[in-house]
């Protein structure tokens, strides 16, 4: 819901970071897996309560991952680049819950396990419209610079920074938390796969009319 807004703010300082990287003939997917090894580190620090480690490892993982792409945009966006990103993105995301999961199983573990479920349900509903958008031509222009075209949501990115942040600095409602997030997750995938369902088959009656 709020990335429309956050990805203007941090497009101009990301900008700045990548131009010395460009200059220093360092590539897009380098930052990329560069970030996703750093973030797999939450699950160790997580796994044995060390939050605030956690936490600097989460944010060096989301600032490398803006910076993957602003670094692409001015040298030779790709693909191959962008599937590997938005792929290790959901691997990391899986990761810190997991390390929540394992900080203290008793507590943790069964809402660890429903926000997993909710994660699948809007990354498949993300995956899938933008099969089907690349596949029909559609396009989102609020993103134009991602590399998948997606439907927006209540739990986007900009969001699921901010739980996990709150996660980190409050482990002990790591639950309530996680209960309210995956709420706003089944809302997200609900409304991503009735409005792709609805923009997809308006775009197949366009196409062909005499179905209709």
């Amino acid at each position: 819901m709020l990335d429309r807004w956050t990805s203007l703010w941090i497009r101009s300082p990301l900008n700045l970071l990548a131009r010395p990287l460009k200059k220093m003939g360092v590539r897009a997917d380098q930052i990329t897996l560069t970030g996703f090894l750093i973030g797999l580190t939450v699950v160790p620090l997580l796994a044995f309560g060390l939050y605030l480690p956690a936490l600097a490892a989460i944010l060096v993982n989301r600032l490398m991952d803006g910076l993957d792409g602003a670094l692409a945009r001015i040298t030779r966006s790709s693909d191959a680049g962008g599937y590997l990103d938005i792929t290790l993105d959901f691997i990391f995301y899986a990761a810190v819950v997991l390390g929540f999961a394992l900080a203290d199983p008793e507590k943790n573990a069964l809402m660890a396990s429903l926000l997993i479920f909710t994660f699948m349900g809007t990354g498949s509903s993300f995956l899938a419209y933008a099969i089907m958008a690349q596949k029909k031509g559609l396009s989102d222009p609020n993103f134009s610079n991602k590399s998948f075209y997606y439907l927006n949501g209540l739990a986007e990115g900009t969001e699921t920074i901010a739980i996990f942040v709150l996660f980190c600095l409050f482990p002990q409602y790591f639950p309530i938390l996680a209960a309210i997030f995956a709420a706003l997750c089944i809302l997200t995938t609900v409304t991503r796969v009735w409005g792709g369902y609805q923009t997809i088959r308006q775009a197949d009656e366009l196409n062909n009319p005499s179905e209709r």
